[in-house]
C-alpha cells in the first residue's frame, strides 16, 4: 500500500476491503470512506512477545489498525514525514518515529547498542533513546517523522558512519550498530547531550538521519 504525500508533513493512503494497516494513535488527520480505526494491543503482527518487549523498555508506541475502505490521511504533531518503500528486507526503527505502516509487513523488536547488552543500556539511560528499537520485514511501506526532515546516508563496507543517537531515525540493510564514547569519560560527566555519545553503525545498508537531535 504505497504512501502519497499531500505535503511535507503529511500523507494518505487507500484502503480496500481485506486490507489492514497500522497507525501511531491519533495520527488521523482525516478520512473519506468506510473505514474503522481500532486499538491494537498487539503492536502489529509481532505478537504478544514483541508487545511484551516494548512494555519491559516502557516504550510501547500505542498503535491503531485501520481496516475499510477509503482514503486515510496521516500526520502527527506537525513532523515532517519520510515514507520507506521495503522489498523484502527489514528496517529497524525507533518506536517514536513510526506514523503508520502496512499491516502486511512482521513486526518485531531489537535491543540496539553494541547489538544489545550494557551498551544498550547506557544508550537508553543517558543518551534519552530507548533500548529497544522496532523491526519492521517484508514488503510494503512505511511512513515515519522526523525533525526537519530525513536524509538517507549509504553505509559502505569498511566506512562506517557515526550518528549523534538523537538524530538516528531508522536504517536498514546488513549493518551492525556499536555505541561509542565521543568524549573521555571525565569530559562528559554533568553532560545531557547525546553528543557525547555515538552510533556508529558499519556494513552495507542505509541510515536515516533527521535534520535536528529534538525528541519527538
Amino acid at each position: 500500500m504505497p504512501f502519497t504525500e499531500v505535503n511535507s508533513r503529511m500523507v494518505s493512503a487507500t484502503l480496500v476491503p481485506g486490507q489492514k494497516m497500522f497507525s501511531q494513535r491519533g495520527a488521523m488527520l482525516a478520512y473519506q470512506g468506510d473505514v474503522s480505526f481500532t486499538p491494537n494491543i498487539q503492536g502489529g503482527q509481532g505478537g504478544v512477545m514483541s508487545m511484551i518487549g516494548r512494555r519491559v523498555a516502557n516504550e510501547a508506541t500505542p498503535l491503531m489498525t485501520v481496516e475499510g475502505s477509503g482514503t486515510v490521511m496521516f500526520g502527527h504533531g506537525g513532523h515532517h514525514i519520510h515514507v520507506v518503500s521495503m522489498a523484502g528486507d527489514t528496517l529497524y526503527v525507533e518506536a517514536d518515529r513510526l506514523l503508520a505502516f502496512d499491516g502486511t509487513l512482521q513486526q518485531g523488536t531489537m535491543f540496539m547498542g553494541s547489538q544489545g547488552g550494557v551498551m544498550g543500556m547506557v544508550r537508553g539511560q543517558v543518551t534519552g533513546q530507548g533500548l529497544f528499537t522496532t523491526t519492521l520485514k517484508g514488503h510494503g511501506a512505511v511512513a515515519v517523522m522526523a525533525h526537519g526532515g530525513v536524509v538517507e546516508l549509504p553505509i559502505h563496507p569498511g566506512r562506517p558512519i557515526h550518528v549523534d543517537p538523537q538524530a538516528y531515525v531508522a536504517h536498514r540493510g546488513d549493518v551492525r550498530n556499536k555505541l561509542s564514547t565521543a568524549l573521555g569519560w571525565r569530559d562528559m560527566v554533568g553532560r545531557g547531550s547525546g553528543e557525547a555519545f555515538q552510533l556508529e553503525l558499519s556494513g552495507s545498508g542505509t541510515v536515516y538521519v533527521q535534520a535536528s537531535e529534538e525528541k519527538l
